[in-house]
């Protein structure tokens, strides 16, 4: 299992948001808007994992405390989103905590708690899928799978990024996502490729189809 490779077209906004992101942080209201429109369609899609139709008030009180903390923040583009998922994982949490339901991705908010991510995709397993059914599809994953293949393929985060988000090793990372990608293949009826071929193409495809 090789290491996940991010969605091309989030891994290319890198630059352009770390660079407004150092703009934001001497002011600019513009260069922060930017930086909430680079970030928050693969933050939504996330959230939408952990609290369904939640996601746009957990997401809000994220951004809340983004701003507030933005000059705190030390990093690239890469890491401004992982730090960003990191906190909206919080917010999730304290959502999860406080109406007592249960993530849609299946287990107890003590679950959520400990999840790894993922691995590569299946561009033959996600391709025809939408964005919508492509997430009800995640939610279905085990607890141990779904937030890995979230924060990997729809936040695009790459493995060490995953693991500091989830408080876990990259080894446990790479294995959930890896079984969760063969998982949604197989729910598809896509089979008989090599395991890497199926890690590789689906969590491409699904970057592709926020």
């Amino acid at each position: 299992m090789g290491q996940a490779r991010q969605p091309r077209r989030i891994q290319a906004c890198d630059g352009e948001l770390g660079a407004a992101i150092a703009r934001a942080q001497d002011g600019d209201e513009a260069a922060f808007a930017l930086a909430y429109r680079i970030v928050q369609p693969g933050l939504l899609g996330y959230l939408h994992g952990l609290v369904g139709n939640d996601a746009e008030d957990v997401a809000s009180d994220a951004w809340l405390e983004i701003a507030r903390d933005l000059g705190r923040f030390k990093g690239d583009g890469a890491g401004f989103r992982g730090w960003t998922a990191t906190i909206a994982r919080h917010r999730a949490l304290d959502h999860l905590r406080r109406q007592r339901v249960r993530p849609r991705a299946g287990g107890t908010e003590q679950d959520v708690l400990h999840l790894p991510g993922p691995h590569n995709t299946y561009d033959q397993a996600l391709e025809s899928l939408s964005t919508e059914r492509a997430l009800e599809l995640v939610r279905g994953l085990p607890r141990d799978q779904a937030e890995a293949v979230l924060l990997r393929v729809v936040m695009g985060l790459d493995g060490p990024a995953t693991a500091r988000v989830l408080g876990k090793r990259p080894g446990a990372v790479r294995t959930a996502a890896h079984r969760g990608l063969k998982r949604l293949a197989r729910q598809l009826g896509v089979g008989g490729k090599a395991d890497a071929d199926v890690t590789d193409e689906a969590s491409r495809t699904l970057g592709e189809s926020k």
